[in-house]
């Protein structure tokens, strides 16, 4: 593996404190990068703070070539160890830093191969989440040669639209939020489409929180508070109405929530989960200010925005109401059963069937050739609602799928 950039390059003067060159010291000692201390980077996403010199110590070999002040230098590793001192190896005008290492074999014994794929959806995610950064990828390996070259100008915006390209947008532009406090940044890009599931995705320095944080919550709090305080103040809600919840404003919404900090806090192990609990705060205070504006600027979104959570908060309790008419007839009781049923004599779950027919007719055929102790037959009228792309409140009002759930005893 080879990795360019083209940024200042790692220092390579002598360290006072170890006598050894800076690049030498950040290559073999753990924390001594420029992301310890508040002094090299505004933000940064190192988990550990071990990432060059654990890499270094697992490769076979490790090069890194630093072009900074108009020189070429390089210094080589094997297995974390130095086997050739820094030195000047040419001229040059530019800068930047190119780190070049092999796994070593005897350490990871399964596999030192790369995915591609694993990989190109990093890099395409980094591109995302840091608006204008360049990162290109090439796989030259014989037979597998390819190139892919992430730039984004829309940073997160562009990202939510990607994610919703094969959807149906309800409004044409990304609502997008930027703000910044007390060395924090926020980023929120969020678009509703017709569909009801949500796609919430929460970064925190560029690491992907699959399991939230403190960052999320405090975004979901102020979604469902100011989209709550816009619909009341607009009569989109009635004073006799309960406000919309969080499940009702979130159906349908594509969000990316990325947040930058100096000195990001995660929980456990994983690393997925932001914990400062100030964030929760500053996101809530910096998200509200920035949508309630964008809902005042844009009346014609804001009104599809409430429109989408009040028939999403209809459709829950439509489906909450089904669901108690359901329940209140026992699977037990027999004359509760749907009358096309023809059910058999035994209640032995292990041992009776039910077989599911289409028609009247079919279902005629089937009694008269089944064995009355143990089958059980259900004629159902013609093809059904298809559950997958229908609201949960007309499937559990749908007589026949109400009939196979009764016959069953799991309604």
């Amino acid at each position: 593996i080879r990795v360019d950039d083209n940024g200042r390059g790692i220092p390579v003067g002598i360290q006072e404190s170890t006598g050894r060159p800076a690049v030498e010291v950040i290559m073999t000692v753990l924390h001594a990068g420029g992301k310890f201390g508040g002094g090299g980077y505004k933000v940064s996403g190192g988990l550990h703070g071990v990432g060059a010199s654990v890499v270094n110590a697992l490769s076979e070999e490790t090069i890194a070539t630093v072009r900074r002040d108009g020189k070429v230098y390089e210094i080589r590793f094997e297995r974390g160890l130095v086997t050739k001192e820094l030195e000047v190896v040419g001229e040059t005008t530019e800068t930047g830093t190119s780190i070049r290492f092999k796994a070593d074999p005897e350490i990871f014994k399964e596999t030192t191969e790369y995915e591609y794929d694993v990989l190109a959806h990093r890099l395409k995610e980094l591109a995302y989440l840091n608006r204008g950064l360049r990162i290109t990828i090439s796989d030259e390996r014989q037979g597998q040669e390819k190139t892919e070259t992430f730039h984004y100008e829309g940073g997160i915006r562009s990202y939510v639209e990607h994610l919703n390209k094969n959807k149906e947008p309800l409004h044409e532009e990304p609502i997008y939020v930027e703000r910044r406090k007390d060395g924090i940044t926020l980023e929120i890009a969020m678009q509703y489409n017709s569909g009801f599931a949500e796609n919430l995705y929460s970064f925190a320095n560029n690491i992907n929180t699959y399991e939230g944080g403190t960052h999320e919550s405090g975004y979901k709090t102020a979604l469902t508070r100011v989209i709550n305080d816009y619909a009341r103040k607009n009569n989109l809600l009635k004073e006799a109405d309960a406000n919309l919840t969080g499940d009702d404003v979130r159906e349908g919404l594509t969000a990316i929530i990325s947040v930058k900090h100096p000195d990001p806090q995660f929980e456990g192990q994983t690393k997925t989960k932001l914990g400062n609990s100030e964030v929760s705060t500053i996101t809530n205070q910096l998200f509200s200010e920035g949508f309630q504006r964008f809902l005042l600027e844009n009346p014609t979104v804001a009104r599809t925005v409430i429109d989408k959570s009040l028939m999403a908060a209809r459709a829950r309790i439509a489906a909450k109401n089904a669901r108690e008419m359901t329940r209140r007839k026992s699977p037990l009781d027999v004359s509760s059963l749907p009358g096309k049923l023809a059910d058999c004599s035994s209640r032995d779950p292990a041992i009776s069937e039910l077989y599911i027919v289409e028609g009247d007719s079919a279902g005629g055929s089937a009694k008269s050739g089944r064995d009355r102790h143990f089958q059980a037959i259900l004629p159902l009228r013609g093809k059904i609602l298809n559950v997958e792309k229908a609201r949960i409140d007309r499937i559990l009002g749908n007589l026949e799928i109400r009939a196979m759930t009764t016959a069953l005893g799991t309604g």
